[in-house]
């Protein structure tokens, strides 16, 4: 990623310790508005209500992204399979909200992905969202599941994001240590609260799966 960024990295914007981001019209083909700048609470704040969302790896700038099509669901369009809907009426699964939130983001970090396009969790970016949950900002939802030996529930999936207010929840990241278990947390999310919009970010087919679509950046901006 670092290698196919460097072009970007001369061309693109660099932040300044003023709490501002460039206008949505200068971003970069590759979705990248700015570079630079830092993790607090206000940056992180100020950047999801602009629709924006930091995404680099260790050892990188901060990378800032706005993309051109943005990932989001409409709750009224969430898909629950036959065998989702026979899942959750087995009842095997415990979910629980800000519970776990350290734990969560923690698998999200270490998980292995497939496509190896997961979320790019940095120490910082994982001390960042701590402490925007500590300041009620970053929620969480997990997924458990009880462990006849050890006698005990044991975390096995779940998801985190920001609540930007009007209604909007900017999803971060999901994992799952059992099939299933981030699918279980996405639709308690949607159905448990009385969300306008869901925001995925950027595409995959596990979310378009459940009913997420992709929308122009500015439509979503609107939304904002």
């Amino acid at each position: 990623m670092a290698a196919f960024l460097f072009p970007i990295f001369v061309m693109m914007i660099w932040l300044t310790e003023q709490l501002k981001f460039p206008a949505p019209e200068t971003t970069s083909e590759e979705g990248v508005i700015a570079l630079g700048g830092d993790l607090s609470e206000e940056r992180l704040l100020l950047a999801y209500q602009n629709g924006i969302f930091p995404w680099f790896s260790e050892g990188e700038p901060i990378v800032w992204y706005c993309p051109s099509e943005r990932m989001v669901l409409f709750p009224e369009e969430l898909k629950v399979s036959t065998s989702m809907q026979k899942i959750i009426k087995k009842g095997n699964f415990t979910i629980t909200e800000n519970k776990a939130f350290s734990e969560v983001i923690f698998n999200c970090k270490h998980i292995l992905r497939k496509d190896d396009f997961g979320t790019w969790i940095t120490d910082d970016m994982e001390k960042a969202y701590v402490n925007l949950y500590k300041k009620g900002f970053a929620k969480s939802i997990e997924v458990w599941i009880y462990d006849t030996a050890s006698k005990k529930q044991i975390l096995v999936g779940g998801l985190y994001g920001v609540d930007v207010g009007n209604g909007i929840f900017c999803g971060e990241s999901m994992f799952s240590l059992v099939s299933n278990a981030s699918k279980l947390a996405f639709i308690h999310l949607v159905q448990n609260h009385n969300y306008t919009l869901i925001d995925c970010q950027v595409y995959n087919d596990h979310l378009a799966s459940l009913g997420a679509r992709e929308i122009s950046r500015n439509e979503f901006l609107k939304m904002l």
